[in-house]
C-alpha cells in the first residue's frame, strides 16, 4: 500500500465505526405501531396497525353514573389472567391497563357488547381481547396506543 492509502486507513475506519452505530438494529426497523381507538358514542374499537385498520369491534365502556377516562394512553401493565380487586374478583382476561385501574379486557358479558355496562373499563369479546393483548405483546407496550374519544 502507499503511504496516502495508510493515512487515510484511520479516518476510514472511524467513518465505517460510526455508520455502523448510527445504523438502526433489525428490531427497531420491524417495530409496529398499534392504536386501539375507542369511539364511546358507537361503543366501538377501531384497532389500527402502521395507520392501517386491522379490527373493528363492539365494546363496553362505562354505564350511567360511572366513567371511561377520555384521552390517549401508553399501556402500563399487561396480565393474561387478571381478577378484580375492586369488584368482587370478576375476571378480566387479557388485561391492558391503561390509567390507573382502568384497562381494556375480555367480558363473559357478551350480550351487552356494544352498549354502556362497564364500571369504566373497556370490555371486549374474549378472542377481540385476546387478539389485542398479543399484538400489544408482540409489538411492545412502548408501541401501543389506547385512545378514546366520545
Amino acid at each position: 500500500m502507499t503511504r496516502s492509502v495508510l493515512r487515510r486507513l484511520p479516518s476510514l475506519f472511524f467513518v465505517i465505526a460510526i455508520s455502523i452505530a448510527l445504523w438502526p438494529a433489525p428490531h427497531a426497523m420491524a417495530a409496529s405501531k398499534v392504536v386501539a381507538h375507542i369511539d364511546l358514542s358507537q361503543q366501538r374499537m377501531y384497532v389500527s396497525v402502521n395507520g392501517k385498520r386491522k379490527y373493528a369491534w363492539k365494546v363496553s365502556t362505562a354505564r350511567r353514573g360511572y366513567r371511561t377516562p377520555i384521552g390517549t394512553y401508553s399501556p402500563k401493565r399487561m396480565y393474561r389472567r387478571y381478577f378484580s380487586k375492586k369488584y368482587h374478583g370478576s375476571p378480566m382476561p387479557n388485561s391492558i391497563f391503561f390509567h390507573g385501574g382502568y384497562a381494556v379486557h375480555g367480558t363473559t358479558a357478551i350480550k351487552n357488547l356494544g352498549r354502556p355496562a362497564s364500571h369504566g373499563c373497556v370490555r371486549l369479546h374474549p378472542s377481540n381481547a385476546r387478539k389485542l393483548y398479543s399484538l400489544v405483546r408482540s409489538v411492545g407496550m412502548r408501541n401501543a396506543r389506547i385512545k378514546i374519544t366520545r
